[in-house]
Formats: structure tokens, sequence, C-alpha cells
């Protein structure tokens, strides 16, 4: 089964992208004890998982099986599971079919290699209510899992707006202004802005942009860093003042001159 990240190698390789990634999101403040179940027999992936929800203040187990997930959803009673589709004994929508027949109501989201729409189909039939395909990255699992705690009631608290000097993103309508003015952004621009954002005032290499943005799946030259950030500038900097900065030899950073 492939792993969190395409291409990635080893742990070694993922847990220093882990690492970076949890670093540089924006705090998230959960209700007290917000309990949730990571289901996959992968340990890497539980182990990134567990990782990043902690950092958030989420309480976590985690379950290798379908069985030991069973047991630990009544145990444990979270109130999301995080449920891997391709598990060795029972898979994904058999331990969700238990858990609904169980009367355990809390949210499921599916994850999933594969991509067809009738296993998302059949997943969301049997009561999941997410699907995040793989492979992933920890700031959309997290995004994820904030929307649906949020929806089904268990209360994860507002992200504040990202903000610098009068350029600001929100996340929750993933929108992004400067000066008031709405500024339409590609998933990548966006992706890209929130990174600088994210690290204001931080020098921010090539390799670490690419890595951020692009993940380890990405196989193209690092020129693309480069031409994302013309395509910023030419919407973000039209307005003074001037907010991408260069730094040469070394990479880029969101300050003023």
């Amino acid at each position: 089964m492939p792993g969190l990240l395409a291409n990635s190698g080893s742990a070694h390789r993922l847990l220093p992208g882990c690492v970076s990634i949890v670093g540089n999101m924006v705090d998230v403040v959960p209700t007290v004890d917000t309990r949730i179940l990571v289901v996959d027999d992968e340990d890497n992936i539980t182990y990134l998982l567990g990782t990043a929800l902690r950092h958030f203040g989420f309480a976590v187990e985690t379950a290798a099986t379908g069985r030991e997930a069973l047991q630990k959803a009544a145990e444990f009673k979270p109130e999301l599971v995080m449920l891997d589709v391709m598990l060795p004994d029972l898979d994904g929508f058999e331990v969700c079919r238990r858990l609904r027949d169980a009367a355990l109501r809390m949210p499921v989201i599916f994850l999933t290699a594969r991509d067809a729409t009738e296993d998302k189909v059949r997943g969301l039939t049997l009561g999941g209510d997410d699907y995040v395909t793989k492979p992933f990255s920890l700031e959309e699992v997290v995004a994820r899992v904030r929307a649906m705690l949020r929806r089904s009631g268990h209360g994860v608290s507002d992200e504040p707006a990202l903000t610098y000097v009068d350029l600001e993103m929100d996340d929750d309508a993933h929108q992004v202004r400067r000066a008031g003015e709405l500024i339409d952004l590609s998933p990548t621009e966006y992706k890209l802005l929130r990174y600088l954002l994210a690290n204001a005032g931080r020098v921010l290499s090539k390799a670490q942009i690419l890595d951020h943005v692009w993940e380890y799946d990405f196989g193209g030259e690092a020129t693309v860093v480069e031409t994302y950030i013309s395509y910023l500038r030419k919407k973000i900097d039209r307005f003074d003042p001037p907010l991408i900065q260069t730094v040469r030899g070394i990479g880029y950073a969101l300050r003023k001159a």
C-alpha cells in the first residue's frame, strides 16, 4: 500500500518532512480531550498522523487492524475515526459497517490509495463522512479533521486568519485579500502563499518550498518555484509595499523591504 507521501523512499525521509510541515502549520485549539482514533496497518502513517494531531492538542489512539479498531472504538470512544480502507483482516468498509451497527455514530474519514468513484460511493453509503486519498499532506488531513469535527458539533475553535501587513488569508473561506481586495489564486499559488505567510519574516530556500508545496513526489525542476513566485508577485505585489522578497543565493521571504 502506498505510504503517506509518494516516492518517499523510507521513514528516514518522511519523518523530517513531518516535522517541517507540522512546525509550520497554524495552531488549532480543539475542544479539551477531543479524541481521534487513527487506523492504518502502516506504522509510518499512524506515527505521522498521530504526531501531527497530538501537536494540535488532540488525544490520539492508533490501531493496525480492523478488529483492533473495533475494540479501541468501544473502549476509547473517539469523536472521530480516520480509517484506512485496506486493512489486513477486516477492510475499512466492514469496520465502518460494524461501527454503525453498534450505534457508534462518530464521523469516519476514510484513508485510501484508491481514487475510484465506486469505492467512495460505497464508503459514503456505509456511513463514512469523508475521504482522503493517498498521498496526502498533513495540512490537508488536519484541515479535514477540523472541518469534520466542526460539522459534527465537537467544536474546534475557528482558526485565526493568517495576516501580514495588509495581506490576509482565511483558510475556512479559502480566500486571500490584500488591502481589502479579494485576490484570485490557483490552488498551487494559494498553497505557496500560505507557506510564505506561515513563515513571514523567515527566509525559505527553494528546496524547502519544493518539499512543502510540491512534496516529495514532484519530479520537476526547481525553476518551478521561481515561476510561481513570479505569478504571486503579479497578484500580491501590485499593491505597495511589495512583500515577496528574493534573498539572493538563498531563497524567498515574505517581508517588507
